[in-house]
């Protein structure tokens, strides 16, 4: 992006500074930040792997392209990478679990060494976060999805809409649906001319629907598709 003729002037934009810019915006929460899988002409935003698309990353949607097993597939990997993360950055501390927590629980004393005593609390802090662990997407209530397509990224969460029906007939997938708590469309739009917002009554029908379900779970966050 910083060698682009056109685009450079938009770097502070760019896929990494948007991931840092939401990170420290929702700091209790996991942001995945999903690039297209091409670039045509250094420009267009082409998302091949999520829905089907000509030269210029316009969507031709369908009802069983498979993007929510392929959305799925790519989380059940993140997160296998965002636990193997967390427990390296623990084993840095060098500090074994037992003994850090005996460590944690024990009263609080006078430092004799300068260090101010909200070190060793913010050190407990960061061993019991570091030490949680990471569930499957698609367990039923124990994570919680935001889905946010920015411009390009909303034919992401178009094509979600359109096979949402079929991708519900399947168990596993169906289940990680049940996470999703909100979607968001901002600012969409792409060179096909049409199908730049979904609708389809029968579409809207069935997301509905899916809302009115996602209501009655109780208890139940970012994923960002960026074009």
């Amino acid at each position: 992006m910083v060698c682009h003729p056109e685009n450079f002037q938009w770097e502070q934009w760019c896929l990494e500074n948007v991931a840092s810019l939401l990170g420290r915006r929702f700091p209790q929460s996991y942001i995945w930040v999903i690039k297209c899988s091409r670039m045509h002409l250094h420009k267009f935003s082409c998302y091949d792997n999520f829905v089907a698309s000509n030269m210029f990353g316009a969507p031709e949607h369908s009802t069983d392209f498979g993007a929510f097993k392929h959305l799925h597939a790519l989380l059940v990997n993140a997160f296998k990478l965002a636990q193997n993360v967390l427990l390296s950055q623990k084993s840095l501390y060098n500090f074994s679990k037992d003994a850090k927590a005996i460590a944690c629980q024990s009263p609080t004393v006078a430092t004799t060494n300068g260090c101010p005593a909200t070190e060793r609390g913010r050190d407990c802090e960061y061993f019991n976060s570091s030490a949680m662990s990471l569930i499957e997407p698609s367990v039923i209530g124990e994570a919680s999805f935001t889905l946010i397509g920015f411009s390009k990224g909303c034919v992401v969460l178009n094509q979600l809409l359109h096979e949402l029906k079929e991708a519900k007939k399947e168990k596993d997938t169906n289940a990680f649906i049940k996470n999703i708590r909100a979607i968001y469309w901002l600012d969409g739009g792409h060179s096909g001319g049409s199908n730049t917002w979904v609708t389809y009554p029968d579409v809207q029908s069935c997301l509905a629907f899916a809302t009115e379900e996602q209501q009655q779970i109780p208890g139940l966050k970012k994923l960002f598709c960026s074009g």
